[in-house]
């Protein structure tokens, strides 16, 4: 029996090692098979049972450079001499949504946490809403990242709203893709962490992950991808309604924001209000809320979060005794006393 295994371009220096070492030890550890590994094919040649296992082990060595984003020596003499796959598939199962840098495990934490992850199995767009820290768009790009090494989807596409938070975009230096990427460099934060910077990188320049302001996804039709607008609670009504009618076939839609948080001018409305009261009863469809008890950054960003609700309930309450006030003193004043 003869084959030919096709590799990944960008995991092809991890998994060949320095000088073909790695190539080398596996050709000592199946002595009967003849293996020639040129660019990134592996033919392999010899009994039939022997192929097989052989192209089994080195599928699940593709595996641990996708998760660890490196191959040694010892990892490739445990993988090949176990009996069978079924402990290091276990490794990957349960909880764990993905496999980070540097083996790091990426998990749902919180019950709200979990619940998005329930849900994304059910609903092919979920609404995440919530203060900050507590793991909505971390959560959902670990979703699409399982979902991309699991080949459910082809693409992975972030998005965000480019809305000043008090500063002015125009002033910041650079061409367009460097006044945005200021406002993508949460997205790129979490997905450095869930993926070997050289995969990832290769990733973005083949654009099987695409991150972009939300205005350039109009027009566009979203098939077989996973795709997360953060901050959505900056996307006006017109925006939100332009990017949910965007889905194509085998799409799942995250929608993650904060509604406590908005920096839309305050003449505009903000999309994720007016979603929260539109779209909350369609089949398909999911809200999760998320609270302070959710928070899983650090402790006093919980504490934080608790002082500004207080003083925005005591401010609200405060303003409601001002309107009554004012409209019980033009109900007693004289004029209206005349009219009556």
């Amino acid at each position: 029996m003869e084959k030919i295994i096709t590799i990944e371009p960008s995991i092809v220096v991890a998994l060949y090692g320095k000088q073909n070492a790695n190539i080398d030890l596996l050709t000592h550890i199946f002595p009967k098979l003849k293996v020639i590994a040129r660019g990134n094919e592996i033919k392999v040649s010899g009994e039939d049972g022997e192929v097989e296992r052989f192209e089994e082990r080195l599928h699940l060595l593709e595996q641990h450079i996708d998760e660890y984003g490196k191959l040694t020596e010892t990892d490739i003499l445990n993988i090949t001499s176990m009996e069978d796959d079924s402990f290091y598939r276990l490794r990957s199962s349960g909880d764990v949504l993905v496999h980070g840098r540097e083996g790091k495990a990426v998990r749902a934490i919180t019950p709200n946490q979990k619940r998005l992850v329930e849900s994304a199995d059910k609903n092919d767009m979920v609404f995440v809403i919530g203060p900050a820290g507590t793991g909505k768009t971390y959560t959902a790009v670990a979703l699409a990242v399982r979902a991309l090494k699991n080949k459910q989807i082809k693409r992975i596409i972030l998005t965000r709203p480019a809305v000043e938070a008090g500063e002015n975009l125009g002033f910041l230096p650079g061409d367009l893709r460097d006044k945005l990427d200021p406002y993508l460099q949460p997205l790129y934060d979490a997905l450095w962490d869930m993926m070997p910077m050289q995969k990832l990188m290769s990733y973005m320049e083949d654009k099987v992950i695409e991150i972009a302001p939300l205005a350039f996804m109009r027009g566009r039709t979203l098939d077989n991808a996973y795709v997360i607008l953060d901050e959505a609670q900056n996307a006006t009504s017109s925006q939100l309604k332009m990017f949910l009618t965007r889905m194509g076939k085998n799409a799942k839609f995250f929608i993650t924001g904060d509604i406590t948080q908005i920096d839309l001018p305050k003449n505009q409305q903000s999309g994720l209000i007016q979603a929260d009261r539109i779209l909350s009863k369609i089949p398909g469809i999911d809200f999760i809320y998320m609270d302070t008890k959710d928070v899983v950054r650090h402790h006093l960003v919980t504490k934080i979060i608790k002082s500004y609700e207080e003083y925005e309930n005591i401010q609200a309450q405060k303003a409601q005794e001002r309107r009554e006030q004012r409209a019980a003193a033009q109900t007693n004043s004289p004029d209206n006393e005349q009219a009556q």
